[in-house]
């Protein structure tokens, strides 16, 4: 166990398992039994895993409804000198979870922060989904809203990262559908589903065999990650001026220069190397040629 000394008037970032509770790490618990208070998303959640773990500390709840009128009072506290540990229901807080204003509080007013390490859903899936993990972009849950929804989909179309979402059981074949018809049935994806449980699942094929698959009611339980290939034919895409340029920041930022950007590009997309080059003269970035 470890014996690490808290420092006062800090809040531990604390990450806790998202499924299988062995995945605690020995530190996680040192921090949750030597704290003065856990701020938990659902206390009744966080009593069940610190039951298991022989944690006595008092919870105080800091969830989505109450986190703006509970964070002056827990800022209270860590500048009175207590130590406090956040935990969220699954994984680390803050990540499409409660967490990231308390967190931003603290660091405005020069509170020490200090993450503890735990397991991450986004993270685990994307390690076994067998597509490109040198360069991903986490997305979380798509916005409900259906012009937002509709933006954000058009935005990520030409995305060329490895992309993440995550979905629940009830709406994981729209977004499934929505997926298909912005970026083509022919995109790869890897779904996994209740990571580190009893049931765990990762399906790996195109989008349209995954709406094909999870047709099946008896698949749609838990929770979803999805591992989305990023966009390699742009060929048969219409990209803007602005798309390209995005493009071309990117591999750029990469350590490209503007003409191996510019080749690279070409060899995608139906525009001449000569014009994608005198496009990323419009582009700022410290590589010059």
């Amino acid at each position: 166990m470890s014996n690490e000394i808290l420092q006062t008037g800090t809040l531990y970032v604390v990450g806790t398992p998202i499924g299988n509770l062995e995945d605690m790490t020995l530190r996680a618990i040192h921090i949750l039994k030597s704290v003065n208070l856990i701020a938990a998303e659902d206390t009744r959640h966080t009593k069940k895993l610190l039951h298991y773990f022989h944690v006595n500390t008092p919870q105080i709840s800091y969830h989505h409804h109450n986190r703006l009128s509970r964070q002056d009072e827990l800022i209270g506290y860590l500048q009175q000198g207590k130590i406090i540990a956040l935990v969220t229901d699954a994984g680390m807080p803050g990540i499409s979870d409660p967490g990231y204003e308390l967190i931003k509080a603290c660091i405005d007013k020069s509170i020490a922060t200090i993450p503890i390490s735990g397991a991450n859903a986004a993270i685990m899936a994307l390690s076994v989904s067998g597509l490109p993990t040198n360069r991903f972009v986490f997305e979380g849950f798509l916005s409900t809203k259906d012009k937002s929804r509709v933006n954000r989909l058009t935005f990520l179309k030409t995305e060329t990262r490895t992309i993440i979402f995550y979905e629940s059981p009830h709406r994981l074949l729209q977004t499934l559908n929505d997926l298909g018809n912005f970026f083509g049935k022919n995109r790869l994806i890897t779904v996994a589903r209740e990571l580190t449980k009893l049931y765990e699942e990762l399906w790996r094929g195109t989008l349209g065999e995954a709406i094909n698959y999870f047709q099946d009611s008896k698949y749609l339980k838990g929770e979803f990650t999805l591992i989305v290939a990023g966009c390699h034919t742009m060929s048969e895409l219409t990209l803007t001026e602005e798309q390209l340029k995005k493009e071309l920041k990117q591999l750029l930022a990469m350590g490209m220069t503007r003409s191996q950007a510019s080749c690279h590009l070409a060899e995608l997309i139906s525009l001449n190397r000569r014009q994608i080059y005198k496009l990323s003269l419009e582009v700022d970035t410290p590589n010059q040629d």
